[in-house]
């Protein structure tokens, strides 16, 4: 494949969430970089966060790693200890079943954009640390469940 343009790279805005979740994801999109590459075994994105925006829920993953660098602006690294300013060329690791959830949130006045790579399992289980919820990605399907894997009717929060 060689070089990606990334002015014909899909973008993806807004969430997978069910609501009420997946109107707190206004202001974030991303650049699907490894797919326009034709990438299966990781994914490489670029997040676009306006200001205020947040760039998912805070989660973890049973499965798989996650890498993030920043590269333009900067955000808020929220993670069970506090938060963490990230800067351009700030990085930070995310290993697979490490329950400590993390999200990143733009509270700058620009926009702010970062790299992530994640490997690609199937299946893979996401929990959602300040929410009672829980996703399971399989075969390119999300199925959302309460913690205790009762289904997830949406709009219950």
């Amino acid at each position: 494949m060689g070089a990606i343009d990334k002015g014909t790279c899909p973008v993806k805005t807004g969430s997978i969430y069910p609501e009420p979740y997946a109107s707190q994801m206004a202001g974030r999109s991303s650049l699907r970089l490894g797919d326009a590459g034709g990438l299966t075994q990781f994914g490489a994105n670029e997040v676009i966060l306006a200001p205020g925006a947040l760039s998912s829920l805070r989660h973890w993953h049973h499965r798989e790693d996650e890498f993030v660098m920043v590269t333009q602006g900067e955000c808020a690294l929220v993670q069970d200890e506090g938060e963490t300013v990230m800067r351009v060329g700030d990085c930070a690791a995310f290993p697979a079943g490490d329950p400590n959830g993390h999200h990143f949130i733009n509270k700058s006045g620009a926009e702010a954009r970062f790299l992530v790579v994640g490997s690609r399992m199937n299946p893979e289980i996401a929990t959602y640390s300040d929410v009672d919820l829980e996703v399971e990605l399989k075969d390119g399907k999300a199925t959302f469940t309460h913690k205790d894997g009762t289904p997830y009717q949406g709009d219950e929060a």
